[in-house]
């Protein structure tokens, strides 16, 4: 039996899925067996939810700090005290406060140690803007949040892993913002991620070109020789097994990204569609290089079937047993660490 992990989970934007699928998740009571799960929101919003997704057996405990949290129960910290009008669906850019409350406060108890891990179901990434929140997204305000100097957004199930140099910026702006130095930076976070957080002894790492057919040989653009191959090269000169550039068509139409462990894309669409239609239902975003550990699933809010008891949570539980792994590893690696001649032993039994 693995050690009871407390799991911090946050809503996302009221008016979408995300309480759906929370609640369809915390409804399977084998859960309890692996976490402590520790909903952010209020629990009369989660009680308009259980109604629409017909789940009446799951009903919340409610306590006012994580270490009150009952090992075998789902748990709700209200964060609010004010009623919340929900219209699933609809677009309300007032609403968008209630996803911030929900996710500052979960992150709070994150940085304190008073929870393992924070999953986070999906916002809006225009309705929870606000003086607090500016930020393009989830990630940039956890790498904020925790000082760190980068982050990778890490798209992962059993068959691909993919991170992005370049994530929530306009199109018009990727190659101006791809520079050798932070495609470096990327491959080493996911280096470090793949060994820690996955227990990849030694990773291989694919990486895209930015340009149709990664330029071929420079009539389609430079950045491939004067961007990309340097980064790759540097790279390998400092132990990381990058091998690249890539042309993304045919790299994922004819299944080389399964002879990888993790693929390093230029920018969003280019990792994140492919990703998308590989692996939708079980895909997990994970925030790489960040000192604690967050996880969400691989789509949004949904608004068009928001409350109408369609949404899946596959996603969503693949997310939460993510974070669980993902910790696991974590401590599993930093124990190795203080032991090394255990490492002898472990890599036997996984190889």
């Amino acid at each position: 039996m693995m050690e009871k992990l407390k799991i911090g989970i946050s809503i996302g934007d009221v008016n979408g899925i995300g309480l759906e699928i929370i609640i369809k998740t915390l409804a399977d009571s084998k859960i309890f067996d692996y976490c402590t799960p520790i909903v952010y929101g209020h629990t009369k919003v989660a009680s308009f939810y259980r109604r629409a997704t017909e789940v009446n057996e799951l009903n919340f405990n409610v306590i006012n700090e994580a270490s009150q949290a009952l090992p075998k129960r789902a748990n709700m910290i209200n964060c609010w005290n004010e009623d919340v009008k929900i219209e699933p669906g609809v677009f309300n850019k007032e609403i968008g406060k209630y996803a911030f409350l929900s996710l500052e406060r979960a992150t709070n108890d994150l940085l304190a140690g008073n929870i393992d891990a924070l999953v986070t179901a999906p916002i809006n990434k225009d309705t929870i803007q606000s003086e607090e929140f500016n930020f393009p997204g989830h990630t940039e305000y956890l790498q904020h949040r925790g000082n760190a100097a980068d982050s990778l957004m890490f798209l992962v199930s059993d068959t691909l892993r993919v991170g992005v140099v370049t994530g929530h910026i306009p199109i018009a702006k990727v190659s101006e913002s791809i520079t050798t130095e932070k495609i470096l930076s990327k491959l080493r976070l996911m280096d470090a991620s793949l060994r820690t957080d996955f227990c990849v002894r030694k990773p291989k790492i694919a990486v895209l070109g930015l340009n149709p057919h990664a330029s071929d040989n420079g009539l389609i653009g430079n950045e491939e020789a004067d961007t990309i191959t340097p980064a790759i090269e540097e790279a390998r000169s400092n132990d990381i097994l990058a091998m690249g550039p890539y042309a993304a068509d045919g790299f994922f139409a004819n299944g080389t990204y399964l002879q990888f462990d993790a693929v390093l894309a230029m920018y969003h669409d280019q990792g994140l569609i492919p990703f998308k239609q590989i692996a939708f239902e079980s895909g997990v975003n994970f925030t790489a290089g960040l000192s604690f550990v967050r996880t969400s699933p691989d789509h949004g809010t949904a608004f068009d079937i928001a409350g109408k008891n369609k949404a899946s949570e596959i996603s969503f539980r693949e997310a939460l047993f993510a974070a669980i792994h993902i910790v696991k590893h974590r401590r599993e690696t930093a124990e190795l660490n203080e032991h090394p001649l255990a490492f002898t032993k472990l890599s036997r039994d996984r190889d």
